[in-house]
């Protein structure tokens, strides 16, 4: 490959939550790894690849100006989306007009929310969810209504439409943040799936926010769609939020976008974000973006996509082989993997906290599923190295799942 993969980034002292805030966040990370043992971060969602060089490229060329006052976006930040959006995605006619920025997703969420509905509304929401939402949710006031997936006889994540319909309809809800590439499952939803459900969104009056931040990573075999552009009335629905920041490990610069073709939809959530006077762009992070879009991110992305392919189907593969009671659904995009340990815990008479327990105490740093509406579920990050996604199975192999 052009670009590396495979070395072994050292975090700590770099400001990095999954290495130098273990054992300082009640909740999220357990006490590090006992003697013997170095920590293998796969709990926080983010990853440990060095981004594409012209991401640093552009940071430090722009740093060199020693001027950071007051600034407007860019054209050219407007046209690395509306080309990156064209090429990966196959949209066309988004213009400048249709994208505003956003100091994160959730951000984007809370502020289509504060048009979209009243406070102490119902929203709907897929379940398993992905934490932000039901932290971001909750604490703005609205009240989740969940709809859980289903596996099918294949062990595939889905949408229950009937469900959905029924949840719509006896909570009066009108609006639904849609979850695509889905967070924690990584369902990559087929066209049709985003058909049927956006046209029971129109049935019912239901205006649809869309996370897509993990759009870019798609596994080998699979293609994104995005809501917006199953039909006319959907492109008109929805609020569709992206970010860089998943794709070329950019969170700590804070920086996404929405993209909206209402026009009254546009207006209103631009007024919405701006009430705070907070939600405006780092000037380093639009220079990021602009590094991210360049060809070279491109050409990253595409090895990126493969790199987490190989380490998913080495992990799932793995967890199918030796770990007996422990299941899991092959995700079709993103790099977490959501791991079900009920049958295993039910025999070894266990309970999740003991499996994370044990799995942080050989410095296998996974992440409670609880927090994600999983029962009894660990959620786990495989943006690493595969030589260092094969020591973390070796461990929960030789002192978690067989000891």
């Amino acid at each position: 490959m052009k670009y590396d993969f495979t070395s072994i980034m050292d975090r700590r002292g770099k400001d990095a939550i999954a290495v130098d805030d273990v054992g300082k966040m009640p909740g999220f990370a357990p006490d590090g790894p006992k003697d013997g043992f170095d920590l293998i971060p796969m709990w926080v969602a983010d990853m440990n690849f060095p981004t594409v060089p012209t991401v640093p490229e552009a940071i430090i060329a722009r740093a060199q100006h020693t001027a950071y006052g007051y600034f407007s976006a860019t054209d050219a930040y407007f046209n690395a989306i509306i080309r990156w959006q064209e090429t990966r995605n196959g949209v066309t006619g988004l213009t400048k007009e249709h994208i505003g920025y956003e100091n994160g997703v959730l951000g984007g969420v809370v502020s289509a929310l504060g048009v979209l509905c009243s406070r102490g509304d119902n929203v709907l929401v897929h379940s398993p969810t992905y934490i932000g939402f039901t932290r971001s949710l909750t604490d703005n006031g609205y009240r989740i209504v969940h709809s859980p997936l289903k596996k099918d006889e294949n062990g595939i994540w889905r949408m229950d439409f009937a469900d959905m319909e029924k949840k719509i309809v006896e909570n009066k809800i009108h609006a639904t943040i849609f979850c695509s590439p889905h967070n924690p499952c990584g369902r990559v939803w087929e066209k049709w799936e985003i058909e049927k459900a956006m046209e029971l969104y129109k049935k019912h009056d239901v205006y649809v926010v869309s996370d897509e931040i993990w759009s870019d990573i798609i596994l080998t075999g699979n293609k994104h769609t995005p809501t917006q552009s199953v039909s006319e009335d959907a492109k008109n629905r929805t609020v569709a939020v992206y970010a860089p920041s998943k794709t070329f490990n950019l969170a700590g610069l804070i920086g996404s976008y929405h993209i909206i073709y209402n026009k009254y939809l546009r207006e209103r959530i631009e007024k919405e974000s701006s009430l705070c006077h907070y939600n405006s762009m780092n000037v380093l992070s639009m220079h990021a973006l602009i590094g991210a879009y360049k060809p070279e991110g491109y050409e990253w992305t595409d090895e990126l996509c493969q790199v987490i392919t190989g380490n998913i189907d080495y992990a799932v593969k793995y967890i199918r082989t030796h770990f007996d009671g422990v299941e899991v659904s092959r995700p079709e995009g993103t790099y977490m993997l959501f791991v079900d340990c009920t049958k295993w815990c039910e025999k070894h008479g266990k309970t999740i906290e003991d499996v994370e327990k044990a799995a942080w105490a050989v410095g296998v740093a996974v992440q409670d599923g609880r927090m994600f509406h999983g029962n009894c579920h660990i959620r786990m990050n495989l943006a690493l190295p595969l030589s260092r996604v094969k020591e973390a199975f070796d461990r929960l192999d030789k002192y978690v799942f067989n000891p």
